[in-house]
């Protein structure tokens, strides 16, 4: 195992404290503008101090998800998401859904992206998105994580297809990739690698009919493994 993937982050009290105030916001359903407990009731609540609270407030407030109204208490951002999470999937409260509809809109936008990529990718991106496959298959085989470059996957062949919007909203779809690991157990390896590499083939080849094929047939056996886990719950990890 890598140095790197010994590596454990570690969180400070008040980062802490953030986390489970996004929890107590999703659990009690929240709508943006609204107040939450004042301060003596979230400090009993979550069982720290002021000056935690405060700080970890601060940083929710950084991150558009709280608003402080001096003199009057704190309430939820109008602008509520995070910079990773533009839309604010995390406060979505009906996961199951938002993977269903999350999985239709990659359905709809990367196929089609895909097929461009095969008709514009120059020799260059095509070596590094083959680096980021192998690189992928190697994490995947040492059982390490592979979600950061999943994601730099699939965010590089939206940048090959010369779609200048696809940088733009390529993060907000991709990102989701993190949840679908999540509900899936991490269960999509072999296919991953199999996948992967078929899309690569047909990018090679700048057969744009087969990376579209090749990509699809990567969404379906996203979905098909996620509505195993979501039906089983009990399937999950297997």
């Amino acid at each position: 195992m890598s140095e790197q993937a010994k590596t454990t982050v570690v969180k400070s009290l008040s980062e802490i404290t953030a986390d489970r105030m996004i929890s107590h916001i999703v659990s009690r359903g929240y709508k943006k503008g609204e107040k939450i407990a004042n301060e003596k009731s979230l400090c009993d609540e979550l069982g720290v101090g002021r000056s935690t609270l405060r700080e970890a407030v601060r940083m929710l407030a950084s991150r558009n998800i709280l608003t402080v109204r001096h003199g009057s208490g704190i309430y939820i951002s109008d602008k509520l998401g995070i910079p990773d999470d533009p839309l604010g999937f995390t406060f979505v409260q009906d996961k199951k859904k938002l993977v269903y509809d999350l999985l239709g809109f990659r359905r709809i936008i990367e196929p089609p992206i895909t097929a461009l990529a095969a008709v514009n990718a120059s020799d260059e991106q095509i070596a590094i998105l083959d680096e980021i496959e192998k690189r992928i298959e190697d994490q995947i085989n040492s059982d390490q994580p592979h979600l950061n470059d999943d994601a730099l996957f699939h965010s590089t062949i939206g940048e090959m297809s010369g779609n200048i919007v696809m940088p733009k909203i390529g993060p907000i779809i991709y990102n989701a990739i993190d949840l679908f690991i999540d509900v899936t157990g991490s269960v999509l390896r072999e296919e991953t690698i199999e996948d992967h590499r078929s899309i690569i083939n047909a990018i090679k080849r700048h057969d744009s009919i087969r990376a579209q094929d090749a990509m699809l047939i990567h969404i379906i056996h996203n979905r098909d493994v996620i509505e195993r886990a979501l039906e089983n719950p009990a399937s999950k990890g297997k």
